[in-house]
């Protein structure tokens, strides 16, 4: 995998301040190589003090030359001890850095000013009141949903339908939800409807087959009875039977209806509270919704229903989708003109970033200290010269600089002494 650009050029600042800092060490070298040469054959004062600013300056470039190179290297390639520290210390240094970020960084006091700057509220209502942003966000809960619904475990999602369906059947009675049924029928008035449609329906069929009364009639009567004496009898009778249930059709007070509707609210008390029927219900209930029943029907239910949601979220005019935008759309109206809702949502945003936050303060120390463990030590050996190597050549520069005064100002007091 090819470098960052970032990186290319640290290691280039890199590699120029290092040559910087050993070029000043060559450069003392030869100057006190030179003072040393010229001092044997002159007698300059100043060249003593030339030659002891190199002196210390060759001193103080090579310590801190050591120094800087054993944080990230064996110095000349010789594994002195406590050198290359980075490397071999690699599991303290990501502890201790996670502890350090997690003290200094992810406690109470410096995290809550910043929690309490968060106002999702106006940052929602100004992003989804862009039309959009909303496209975006209502276009990514479809695909959400879609992979959802094609990704999701059919026999579990069955399982699950499977078994709510069950405990659901279980804790009902059937016994009082067909009392409860056959109430509303009654209430609604089904029942007087009903019966004027079949009292109509048998009215009608007296009256189309008064011949088929007639024979019946004759076949009954007695031989020494007249046919026209038959007819008449027959004829009595259809009409009285078509009359009768006229009269029911007719009068909503009548006693048939009464006597119907009496037995009917009889019937449903006797489902409601008699043990036979509801043991009865109950057996009919298990037999039709067993187990296996109920687990054929989950399955097909879960089958429609994907179906049906795929197809919905793939059309141009989806009626989830249109639902959601109308949703999300009356959601932003209501929370744009509700100070009290925006700030309800707000606090609680912050009281939960702020809970989750502290409450996790040791995962992202663990998270910085297994980081960095994981590394290779020649890794964050490297990541880390690269970082901050440049910056440390200047203590190679500094300690040659340094040195060299130091030194100038032994050799300067030490003169002075041997003078006095």
């Amino acid at each position: 995998m090819p470098e960052p650009l970032n990186d290319i050029i640290k290691a280039q600042q890199l590699r120029k301040h290092k040559a910087i800092a050993t070029g000043l060490f060559v450069l003392m070298t030869l100057v006190y190589v030179l003072s040393t040469w010229l001092l044997k054959t002159r007698d300059d004062i100043w060249l003593g003090y030339i030659k002891a600013f190199a002196e210390a300056a060759m001193v103080g470039a090579l310590a801190d030359w050591f120094a800087v190179t054993a944080l990230f290297h064996h110095p000349l390639g010789i594994r002195i001890p406590h050198t290359n520290l980075i490397e071999n210390k690699k599991k303290n240094i990501g502890d201790n850095l996670g502890g350090f970020v997690v003290t200094n960084f992810l406690n109470a006091p410096t995290i809550r000013p910043y929690i309490e700057k968060l106002q999702v509220s106006n940052l929602l209502v100004q992003w989804l009141d862009q039309p959009k942003n909303l496209t975006l966000l209502v276009t990514e809960i479809s695909g959400i949903l879609k992979n959802v619904v094609r990704k999701a475990d059919d026999r579990m999602v069955t399982q699950f339908i499977s078994d709510q369906s069950q405990k659901l059947l279980k804790e009902i009675r059937l016994n009082n939800a067909v009392a409860s049924g056959l109430e509303i029928i009654m209430e609604r008035g089904d029942q007087a409807r009903i019966l004027s449609y079949l009292v109509n329906k048998l009215r009608g069929y007296i009256i189309e087959n008064e011949t088929m009364v007639r024979e019946r009639v004759k076949k009954e009567s007695h031989f020494l009875i007249p046919g026209f004496v038959d007819n008449l009898i027959a004829t009595k009778i259809t009409k009285g039977l078509a009359n009768y249930l006229s009269e029911i059709d007719q009068d909503p007070n009548h006693k048939v209806r009464q006597e119907v509707n009496q037995q009917l609210a009889g019937f449903i008390e006797d489902i409601r509270t008699s043990p036979a029927w509801q043991a009865e219900l109950e057996d009919i209930k298990n037999s039709l919704l067993s187990g296996e029943k109920i687990h054929q029907y989950a399955a097909s239910v879960w089958k429609h229903l994907q179906t049906a949601i795929i197809s919905d979220l793939e059309g141009r005019e989806s009626a989830i989708l249109l639902y959601l935008q109308k949703t999300i759309r009356e959601m932003i109206a209501n929370l744009k003109h509700d100070p009290a809702f925006q700030q309800k949502m707000n606090k609680w945003v912050q009281k939960t970033a702020y809970k989750y936050i502290l409450k996790n303060t040791c995962k992202v120390g663990d998270l910085i200290s297994n980081t960095v463990g994981n590394w290779q030590g020649k890794e964050l050996s490297n990541k880390l010269e690269l970082e901050v190597g440049k910056d440390l050549q200047f203590i190679r520069i500094n300690g040659t600089l340094v040195g060299g005064l130091v030194g100038l100002l032994i050799y300067t007091i030490t003169r002075l002494i041997e003078n006095s």
